[in-house]
């Protein structure tokens, strides 16, 4: 049992909470984890152990039947909307309670309640960061401007809340008793919290070290190193002609702020976290019907960020994943259309200087006046501790995120943040319309209601249309705005309005045959907007639409092999180059092994293999004794993206960013070629020393944590090939956490898979059930089921009205 082994090494080591360590007095009472009614003994159960056949749920018009598939997949059949989603809440949560609820806190800064001081930096930046504040404003456009996707929101929370009413303390689930904390009731506003944490997740920018970056080297390297349309990109909607009058946008005179330098990194977005979306016409298939498919590439944690579901009407059945805390289906299909969507990663997020006219802070300075700003008082409660009270200022921009009192160690500085999460949008509403959407004009009136975080929506129908649109809020801005810090007390400095909605880049049955995007440049240059991003990708999205042109008579099979493709475009480009200027001496004694090694590799990063950790050490040392060589005197700057480092290695060998200044020797490219070699012979060679053989899925390391980490017990090893900037994308600890492939068709056909389980209790066998399955490549069936259809039944549950 998963319990003993954890349990014995909490006697020992104490853990709790948050990847940190808390003192004995922080703990929970060990008698009650141990108690045998109520401890966690109580949770070692699978859920198809005695399970209820009815239940009474308050609020129902009628009963609604579940029926729980082989993989505890639930298909609710209910004959209302609203009945529908008050039972998604109370199953969703009977399965994954504590999760929602975590990362709901998570968000909202809350953490430091359960687990103490430690948490509280974190609690501080969400909160200055105004995810409240962002998700308060939705509520209020929600119940003044669509009171029924509310009403939907709160059945969805009353089905919560049923549960929540119902559980004994010896059936919360085990975190909870480790913790030692209860459940709260849930709300709206917490669905709203925990669509405003996607976008934080999903959301960033590099304004401070970009400003760094450019105050140390000036406009040139910037130019160079950061290109914002590099060679040879694929973007995902390429157009000659837009078809459409742009909006006017100014360019003003400006001079940004004499800002200095930076000490700190301020946190962005995670490096990394990405998706692939496809859909292929039905010229390109066997079936002579689309094809399409999703695989989004976030945290892998244990309990999974995803819940597979099947909801279904008398008007509808919809079934794909679901978010925990979020209604519908956010990546699915019906019986009419399937959707995926990637991160479209555009910047959307911008930083201003603040000038206060003294230290009160209760005015600041714009277009030449002193304007009033507003304050708030954040008390956030520490278990143990007394309340700790932070102020937060508040600028027509957005909040002062980082001040004096916060990052800054007593600087008289000032960065607000202005989002356009924090603005009044109604994500939830798309969702809903996507899930009972018919045709290609349904889905564009369902994703015109998304704002943050920018998405790529990918659409297959059953009339045979395929689309792809580059659907959020994007801000109106001159070009080069935003990619630095802007000084806040100039108008030239905001934003001009927004980009309609009818302008946002998109294209429906393109003469290709398919659409594909995987977090590449969103446009072609001659897009008439301006377009910027820190964090495009640059390999996955070509190997796609390499791949797609060159397929005919496309299968379902084709589809997961594209999905586990685990070839190294990266390594293809520059690896015989890297060789070709290897110097001889480099070559000699035993580094001669591991070059025969990357010789003979056909740059398929499979997981048993060794050269693709070759490779990957390799240019991980070279980038960082070439960065290290710059003279940054310790701050904070930007990289290129390993796209342009690699077209200036091939292409500008002699410039001036391969000069290490302190050296009286001119260094080019070859120089940091071999230091990097070197750098990696010894990584290796200590690698081997404590291993029996080098494959890179021992290397890679891809683990699957509890999102508590401390809870290794509750964690799961993943032996798997693939990597960043691999269309099979992961990394030690994201990946493709939902895999997705549906054929439309007369009768449709659908797999996905993703690693883990619908249960969030690690006591049960459907915890980390699929990761096996996930590891090796597997689907498992997810076609819509009728009543009639689901023959392989584990449970099934009728909830009656009260």
């Amino acid at each position: 049992m998963k319990y003993i082994a954890f349990f014995f090494s909490l006697t020992f080591s104490l853990l709790v909470a948050v990847g940190l360590s808390i003192n004995l007095a922080s703990l929970p009472p060990l008698a009650s984890i141990f108690d045998p009614f109520k401890g966690f003994w109580q949770n070692a159960y699978s859920e198809d152990h005695n399970p209820a056949e009815s239940l009474f749920l308050e609020g129902l018009s009628e009963p609604v039947e579940v029926i729980f598939d082989e993989q505890l997949v639930p298909h609710i059949f209910a004959g209302s909307e609203k009945d529908l989603y008050m039972t998604q809440g109370y199953v969703t949560a009977a399965h994954r309670l504590w999760q929602m609820e975590f990362q709901v806190l998570a968000a909202e800064g809350r953490l430091s309640e359960i687990v103490g001081e430690m948490a509280l930096p974190r609690d501080r930046e969400m909160r200055r960061k105004g995810l409240r504040f962002g998700a308060r404003n939705k509520l209020k456009h929600l119940q003044e401007e669509d009171p029924e996707t509310l009403s939907m929101m709160q059945a969805y929370a009353d089905g919560v809340n049923a549960y929540i009413r119902q559980l004994s303390i010896g059936q919360l689930p085990i975190e909870y008793k480790l913790l030692d904390y209860r459940p709260e009731p849930w709300s709206p506003y917490k669905s709203l919290i925990f669509l405003m944490n996607m976008a934080e997740i999903l959301s960033g920018d590099q304004d401070f070290t970009y400003t760094n970056t450019r105050n140390l080297f000036g406009d040139s390297w910037m130019e160079h190193l950061f290109p914002e349309t590099p060679e040879g990109i694929v973007p995902v909607i390429s157009r000659e002609s837009w078809g459409f009058e742009p909006e006017e946008v100014i360019m003003p005179e400006v001079s940004y702020p004499d800002s200095g330098f930076f000490e700190k990194v301020f946190p962005g977005k995670e490096p990394g976290y990405g998706s692939n979306n496809w859909a292929v016409a039905g010229e390109k298939t066997e079936s002579g019907y689309p094809i399409l498919a999703n695989d989004p590439h976030l945290a892998l944690n244990l309990p999974s960020l995803w819940y597979a579901i099947q909801l279904s009407t008398p008007q509808n059945t919809v079934k794909g994943a679901s978010l925990p805390g979020a209604l519908g289906v956010i990546s699915g299909f019906n019986e009419n259309i399937a959707w995926g969507i990637t991160n479209a990663d555009r910047d959307v997020r911008d930083w201003y200087k603040i000038t206060f006219k003294d230290d009160s802070r209760s005015e600041y300075l714009y277009n030449g006046q002193w304007i009033k700003s507003t304050f708030q008082l954040d008390t956030i409660k520490v278990k143990g501790q007394n309340d700790f009270i932070d102020t937060v200022v508040y600028t027509h921009y957005g909040p002062v995120v980082y001040d004096k009192n916060f990052m800054l160690e007593g600087k008289p500085l000032n960065f607000a943040l202005k989002w356009t999460a924090h603005a009044p949008s109604n994500e939830q509403r798309t969702f809903l319309a996507l899930n009972r959407a018919g045709n290609y004009q349904e889905y564009l009136e369902a994703i015109s209601h998304f704002a943050a975080p920018a998405q790529n929506f990918a659409f297959a129908s059953l009339d045979g249309d395929i689309a792809m649109t580059v659907q959020g809020k994007f801000p109106l801005k001159w070009s080069g705005q935003g990619k630095y810090l802007m000084d806040g007390s100039q108008s030239a400095f905001e934003w001009q309005g927004y980009i309609p909605v009818e302008h946002h880049a998109k294209e429906v049955n393109p003469g290709k045959g398919f659409v594909s995007s995987a977090n590449q440049h969103p446009v072609s240059p001659n897009y008439p907007y301006y377009v910027f991003s820190d964090q495009y990708e640059y390999y996955r999205n070509r190997r796609i639409n390499q791949q797609l042109s060159e397929m005919q008579g496309i299968t379902i099979a084709d589809m997961m092999k594209l999905q586990l493709d685990n070839y190294d475009l990266h390594a293809a480009e520059n690896l015989p180059y890297m060789l070709d200027n290897l110097d001889s001496i480099a070559q000699a004694g035993a580094a001669g092994k591991w070059i025969r090694i990357l010789e003979d590799w056909d740059y398929f990063a499979e997981a048993n293999e060794p050269a693709p950790a070759l490779f990957q050490s390799w240019w991980r040392h070279l980038q960082q004794k070439l960065f290290g060589s710059w003279q940054d005197n310790g701050l904070p700057i930007a990289y290129p993206s390993k796209y342009t480092l690699s077209l200036l290695l091939k292409n500008e060998p002699t410039g001036i960013w391969f000069d290490d200044l302190l050296t009286t020797e001119k260094e080019t490219a070859r120089h940091w070629i071999n230091k990097g070699f070197e750098d990696m012979v010894v990584e290796i060679d200590t690698y081997m020393d404590s291993n029996d053989s080098l494959t890179w899925a021992e290397y890679k390391s891809t683990h699957i944590d509890h999102l508590i980490p401390n809870l290794k017990p509750f964690g799961r090893k993943a032996l798997v090939g693939g990597g960043k900037n691999i269309v099979n994308a992961s990394s030690a600890d994201w990946g493709p956490g939902w895999r997705m492939v549906v054929a439309l068709g007369p009768e449709i056909e659908a797999f996905g898979i993703y690693p883990g389980g619908q249960s969030g209790n690690p006591g049960s066998k459907f915890y980390d059930n699929l990761i096996d399955e996930w590891e090796s490549g597997a689907y498992i069936s997810i076609d819509l089921r009728n009543r009639s259809d689901l023959d392989r039944v584990l449970f099934k549950t009728i909830f009656n009205p009260d």
